[in-house]
């Protein structure tokens, strides 16, 4: 289906097949290079999911897109395949050998990069193409190091780029694509500014393929891509709900004291799930860890504050089946793929509309089944209106009985850390966390009134 908006760019929509996350558009029909193709058949790859079957056909003849879709619906390797093919010409039109980066992906995060960086990987498995991987909170020389020996697609998340950059590490001069991913995190994150520097930097829209995607392309978002982008064509997929089909939603009302007997008592009833529970703040993270840890669960906790080589092996820890559980805070909703998760619970419910669709889409991924649990107490329950406003829909309301309220073990012991100074070799914006515009230099916010 196709049809105008009133920014004058096209939307489409596809016709999916009855596994509802694949279209009729194979690959192959692409007309992709054998060896490209064969990266993505080796990575399991047959078929495209919408967003990929509406995006490739048009960026894969030079034109600029701004895409949105859902999230876990293929954005990452949309913009991957037309990367490669795009090089893959370039290369073939006897461009001249550098060592300077032909391409630059940006993320917000640090998981979301080396997600990337992992799908790059794959599917570029017979490709000639070297990829740099840079990101705050570790690995400063090696990853510097990496760069200044040369590389062809740059991945990795604004702060720790520009600082390479500006210590001219690297040059944007050879730059032939330029690909933004998750644009509105980016906003909420506070790298707008950095985004800005770097597409100064580049060169001019006419001269390179830029891809812009996003789970949603608000006005913001759209006045960036009209602004540093070649006339872009909005490539929007329009789910019939905004909330996947799959997820069964559910929410309770407890006290504030009920929500760790509640949810001791729901993980009781679901003994072989593999579920993320989102905390709004770290301090509440760490609560819920302690509580269950107490109780006989082994839990990954992620959020901002935990060490990037300790995060990247929860992360790959939970993603192998070692562990069934995350707790986390929304560092964890963008981006990542990790596959089988049946459930996630809101232990608290998040504080911004959007980022309920967001949180709940680590269930139910690539067309599987999943369900969504959330406890709206009294201390955020005054999101729930805006929440079913944006789904559109009402989220079904549970009792809570007393089969259900578990009487909870003691916790363990919370060990918080004092952090000093930076270690050593740590310059730049090691952490990747800012807001607002400014460097995260700043001293522990308030405390505030512990959650339960």
């Amino acid at each position: 289906m196709f049809f105008k908006s009133n920014l004058g760019l096209i939307l489409l929509c596809c016709r999916p097949m009855t596994d509802k996350h694949l279209t009729d558009i194979s690959f192959k029909s692409l007309n992709l290079a054998p060896e490209l193709l064969q990266g993505i058949e080796d990575s399991g790859f047959s078929h495209c999911t919408p967003i990929q079957a509406n995006t490739l056909p048009i960026v894969l003849t030079g034109q600029d897109v701004a895409g949105q879709a859902q999230t876990g619906t293929g954005k990452t390797a949309a913009f991957l395949v037309a990367t490669f093919q795009h090089m893959l010409q370039k290369q073939a039109e006897d461009a001249p050998a550098s060592k300077q980066p032909k391409a630059l992906i940006l993320a917000p995060t640090r998981e979301l990069a080396i997600q990337i960086h992992k799908d790059a990987v794959n599917i570029g498995r017979h490709l000639p193409f070297k990829l740099g991987l840079a990101y705050g909170g570790t690995g400063y020389e090696s990853q510097r190091k990496q760069i200044e020996e040369g590389i062809d697609i740059l991945i990795g998340t604004p702060g720790r780029i520009i600082d390479y950059f500006k210590q001219h590490v690297f040059n944007l001069k050879q730059l032939q694509v330029m690909v933004l991913d998750e644009a509105d995190r980016m906003f909420d994150l506070g790298f707008i500014k950095d985004i800005r520097y770097l597409l100064r930097r580049m060169p001019e829209p006419e001269k390179r393929m830029s891809m812009l995607f996003s789970a949603t392309l608000s006005f913001r978002v759209q006045e960036l891509a009209y602004e540093h982008m070649n006339n872009p064509e909005k490539i929007e997929i329009e789910p019939e709900q905004v909330t996947a089909e799959q997820i069964v939603e559910s929410v309770y009302y407890p006290a504030k004291e009920e929500k760790i007997p509640l949810l001791l008592g729901i993980l009781k009833n679901i003994p072989d799930a593999r579920l993320v529970i989102f905390v709004n703040t770290k301090r509440v993270g760490e609560r819920v860890d302690a509580y269950l840890q107490g109780n006989g669960y082994k839990v990954a906790l992620l959020s901002g504050d935990v060490p990037q080589n300790k995060r990247t092996r929860l992360l790959k820890e939970f993603t192998d089946g070692e562990l069934s559980i995350m707790v986390a805070t929304d560092v964890a909703a963008r981006g990542l793929h990790i596959p089988a998760v049946s459930h996630v619970i809101n232990y608290d419910i998040p504080q911004q509309a959007e980022d309920y669709v967001h949180r709940i889409g680590r269930t139910a991924r690539a067309g599987a089944k999943g369900e969504a649990i959330s406890f709206a107490c009294d201390e955020y329950v005054f999101t729930m209106p805006e929440i079913e406003e944006y789904i559109g829909h009402k989220i079904p309301m549970e009792s809570i009985g007393p089969e259900l309220l578990v009487e909870p073990k003691p916790p363990v012991k919370i060990e918080r850390k004092h952090h000093g100074k930076k270690p050593h070799g740590q310059k730049g914006r090691p952490g990747e966390r800012r807001h607002s515009g400014k460097p995260h230099h700043r001293k522990s916010s308030s405390p505030r009134k512990p959650a339960s």
